[in-house]
């Protein structure tokens, strides 16, 4: 339970000749942080949570993730701004709560970032093969675990395209995060775009019988669980949904690289969670309101948008071409600042031995953790390559969610510890929104599947072994 001192953290932060350059203003962060969030949750989640749990009220889903993501996001941009290091959550909870809980947060959101990088990077290649019309061969673009093709009974070799835009975003990543964040603006340019152009059209196509009833009424067949129908419905669509978030909180691991983090850092978390969270709710709507919720569970949660756009939305068939391509675009992104993500986690981590010291060393040139990049890529390449993306379930979820709890726990935490530490963005209504952030993300992790929860479960304790058996012994506080 030993603490790192802020000092330390402070002195970590200036970094100097050997740290990370800071080249990243507001609106860079701001990017980063819509790049990370409108990708796979958006196009994928929307139509999973109508089809299996809320029906038309995913919109309502909606709503209570971004609640929960908002009490999280002001606790986050308090931190952010006073503790501008790469470790985000991980950093935070060293501070406030101790070695074990930065370390259990650290493991936790490898969860988020790395494994969440290797399942885009399998439905990138998935998205591809699509817009492509299935002109690369199956053995080539699936894994040796995944169903045998039905054509020809092709079993799967290498996912060959998840590699590849795997190593292309790593060496954007390792030339230098300033131009990481431009290419990730491009993107996101590219992608809202055509969020946006869904939206406009097809809010003319809405049929209000879709949305009657609005959430799914008690006794609905398939849907007789608790967290099936009515409200139990919504709080299990959020927790489908809260996929759909995942990355605002990214923005807080590139502090170290921001110019002014007490200014830029609050304004990049909670501005890109705002954005969103408008488009989400909008783009729900319409979806649900094009098509009926029930026919999401049959026309495949991967297609919904394209169906709901060739079925119902007649004269736009290539309005569901460049759905594909926002899709890819998207994916792109999200794979892009995921990456970049943990390895600032890890950079941070090895900055207080918790991880051996390759993990830090930067590029004499780029000053970027290069040596981290390169190891991520090989784990995460291979996770990608030869692993099917059903595996991660929702754990990525797991993860962020446990280090959302922890970390409105630690701004209670540091509040009672060290009122008079200067606080550039002060968290408001303290204690009450950390605690309705630890209630509503605590509700989510309660509403995920007991299977998920039993592999997080046994993913902590690997996690613990290798605390005790190598952090613990190698930390800096320990050496001192």
């Amino acid at each position: 339970m030993r603490l790192k001192s802020m000092q330390s953290v402070l002195s970590q932060a200036e970094g100097g000749a050997h740290g990370l350059k800071r080249t990243l203003g507001a609106k860079d962060l701001m990017a980063l942080g819509i790049g990370a969030i409108i990708g796979a949750g958006l196009f994928v989640r929307t139509a999973a949570a109508a089809g299996e749990a809320s029906g038309a009220a995913v919109t309502l889903s909606f709503i209570v993730a971004a609640i929960g993501c908002a009490f999280a996001g002001l606790c986050y941009a308090e931190f952010a701004a006073m503790i501008p290091i790469s470790g985000s959550a991980y950093a935070y909870a060293y501070v406030t709560m101790g070695e074990l809980i930065a370390w259990i947060i650290g493991w936790a959101l490898v969860l988020e970032y790395a494994l969440g990088a290797a399942t885009v990077a399998i439905a990138w290649s998935e998205y591809l093969n699509k817009l492509l019309e299935g002109a690369i061969p199956y053995q080539w673009c699936h894994s040796p675990w995944d169903t045998p093709s039905l054509v020809g009974n092709v079993h799967g070799i290498m996912n060959v395209p998840a590699i590849v835009i795997l190593a292309l975003l790593t060496c954007v990543l390792i030339k230098g995060t300033k131009e990481s964040a431009l290419l990730n603006s491009i993107i996101v340019l590219v992608k809202v775009a055509i969020v946006v152009l869904f939206i406009v059209i097809g809010w003319g196509f809405i049929n209000p019988a879709n949305h009657t009833p609005y959430m799914i009424p008690e006794g609905t067949k398939g849907h007789e669980d608790f967290f099936q129908h009515g409200w139990g419905g919504v709080m299990r669509g959020a927790s489908i949904v809260f996929f759909a978030f995942i990355g605002f909180d990214a923005v807080s691991t590139a502090a170290q690289e921001a110019k002014r983090p007490e200014r830029d850092m609050p304004i990049g978390i909670l501005g890109s969670l705002a954005i969103c969270t408008v488009l989400y709710i909008l783009f729900g709507h319409v979806l649900t309101g094009v098509a009926n919720y029930t026919e999401f569970k049959a026309a495949g949660k991967e297609a919904s948008v394209a169906y709901a756009i060739t079925t119902y939305m007649t004269g736009y068939g290539w309005l569901a071409k460049t759905v594909t391509v926002a899709i890819l675009a998207g994916f792109s992104s999200v794979i892009l600042v995921m990456l970049m993500g943990q390895s600032r986690i890890f950079f941070s981590m090895s900055k207080d031995g918790l991880l051996p010291k390759v993990f830090s060393d930067l590029h004499p040139s780029f000053r970027t953790p290069y040596k981290s990049n390169l190891i991520l890529f090989v784990f995460v390449g291979l996770f990608a390559g030869f692993i099917p993306g059903s595996v991660a379930g929702d754990l990525t979820s797991f993860g962020t969610l446990l280090a959302f709890v922890l970390v409105c726990a630690g701004v209670m935490i540091l509040r009672a510890k060290s009122p008079g530490l200067a606080r550039p963005f002060k968290t408001p209504l303290v204690p009450l929104t950390p605690i309705l952030g630890i209630i509503v993300c605590g509700a989510m992790i309660a509403a995920i599947d007991l299977e998920t929860l039993e592999v997080a479960f046994g993913w902590m304790l690997l996690g613990l072994l290798v605390y005790f058996c190598y952090s613990r012994r190698h930390s800096n506080l320990t050496l001192r």
